[in-house]
């Protein structure tokens, strides 16, 4: 009987040959193109990040400002495929055709209507996705709180049978400490525009400064609810302004804040007149009823007739008494005192609101004109706003004028560091902020062009402009 042997040994130079053959020759393995034209749903490993929707009035933007945030994140209205933004958009690489579902565990399950410049296929076989999460600081801070996730998902191509979108902003924790970082400090009170149904720093800030100025008794929670629109309501009334307290308006801001800015102010007339007062007392009295409009005779500090008959008609006026025979008639009590605080306050405060609104329109103008940057900037790129910030940085003598660019170089990173050290910003030139135009050093760069042109244009009017 003859010896098979069932495992015969192969030649080497043959093994050499058909392992070359197998290299040259097409061997047929399904792409990911392939499985997104297929019907059977199949994994795949992803990096997800988020995006969200600016709008102005925000209380910050992670690019500095509401243009640059629109450049990284897009108008933020509708999608790539003409989608209106909604809860389970998202964004993948042009390789996944419009209504690719994507099922993200932890997440929710996704539509693909949109795309993005740095939404690709990574090397490696992972993918980017981003997600839509919201509009406003909401959003932002939504997108902040994701980071970035490694997640692996399952993808059902158009022609699969598709689970139902669904997802639930909740599905990520919605931090707005993450927003802190891109404040300017103190807040942009007068920028921010918060209205009924908003949650976020800017709510806060008004909650606060409502605070402040005596107007909310519930606890400042960054939510915009009944309480809030309540006391905001009662403060609009209380100034007599012609606004809406559904959310809140500029020329509120400017009047809120200027309120609170004089709630320390004492009374202007430190004690009561009546006859037999203290000469300086009646003295402050007239000089309150003249800046009123009410006393036209010396300051003398007399009591008897021409003081205590225009205290007599302020207190007509304001429905405190109804004739001179009325107790407290022609005399300053504590209502009396009261109301001709409340009244002289409210005109400076009216006149301080202008002020603030006057400087606003000054940053408009700076903004038009490019004046002023609007966006934060680093070494290596070169938006328009860095020839801006290069001008700037000339007329204080930081950088060669004969350099200007618009290209953020090591010349420029060198300008920002000294005035970042001259302004005190940083301590070295080793700080992790050095020579970056973050929040802090972008705010005042722009602070002192805004005090130098608002100063002339007070000193000799809008015609400077």
């Amino acid at each position: 009987m003859t010896n098979i042997n069932t495992n015969p040994k192969i030649p080497r130079h043959i093994l050499v040959i058909l392992t070359a053959v197998m290299l040259i020759a097409p061997v047929k393995i399904r792409s990911n193109s392939d499985l997104l034209k297929g019907s059977e749903p199949f994994e795949q490993e992803f990096i997800i990040t988020a995006y969200y929707s600016p709008i102005e009035g925000q209380c910050c933007y992670v690019k500095g400002g509401l243009k640059a945030d629109k450049i990284l994140n897009g108008e933020g209205i509708r999608s790539a495929d003409g989608t209106g933004v909604y809860p389970g958009m998202i964004a993948a690489p042009s390789t996944y055709p419009f209504g690719t579902r994507i099922l993200l565990p932890g997440l929710g399950t996704f539509e693909v209507n949109d795309r993005g410049g740095a939404i690709t296929e990574l090397a490696g076989g992972v993918h980017r996705l981003d997600v839509w999460v919201g509009h406003g600081e909401e959003g932002l801070a939504r997108a902040l709180s994701l980071g970035v996730r490694h997640i692996k998902g399952t993808v059902y191509p158009v022609n699969a049978r598709k689970p139902e979108v669904a997802f639930d902003f909740g599905a990520i924790p919605t931090i707005y400490e993450r927003l802190n970082p891109y404040m300017p400090e103190g807040g942009n009170f007068l920028a921010v525009r918060p209205e009924e149904g908003d949650k976020g720093p800017s709510v806060k800030l008004l909650q606060e400064y409502l605070v402040r100025a005596g107007y909310k008794k519930h606890k400042v929670n960054g939510v915009y609810d009944a309480s809030t629109s309540q006391s905001l309501l009662e403060f609009i009334r209380d100034y007599q302004l012609d606004e809406s307290s559904v959310y809140l308006t500029e020329k509120t801001a400017a009047v809120l804040l200027a309120a609170v800015q004089r709630s320390e102010a004492g009374h202007p007339i430190s004690g009561f007149v009546e006859k037999g007062s203290a000469l300086s007392v009646n003295q402050e009295a007239q000089r309150i009823l003249r800046f009123l409009g009410y006393y036209s005779g010396r300051t003398d500090g007399e009591y008897e007739g021409a003081l205590s008959g225009s205290i007599l008609k302020f207190q007509q006026d304001y429905g405190l008494v109804g004739t001179h025979k009325d107790p407290g008639a022609g005399r300053i009590g504590p209502v009396t005192q009261t109301a001709l605080r409340t009244v002289w306050n409210r005109i400076l405060v009216y006149e301080r609101a202008r002020d603030l609104l006057d400087r606003t329109r000054v940053v408009q103008v700076l903004k038009e004109r490019g004046e002023v940057v609007e966006r934060f900037l680093g070494e290596g790129e070169g938006w328009k706003e860095v020839k801006s910030l290069q001008n700037i940085l000339a007329r204080k003598g930081y950088f060669p004028e004969d350099r200007v660019s618009g290209y953020f170089g090591p010349i420029t990173k060198e300008a920002v560091i000294k005035y970042q050290l001259a302004e005190g910003l940083i301590d070295s030139a080793d700080h992790q902020a050095a020579g970056f135009v973050g929040p802090k050093t972008l705010q005042t760069l722009n602070n002192e062009r805004v005090r130098e042109v608002y100063r002339r244009v007070r000193g000799e009017g809008w015609r400077v402009l």
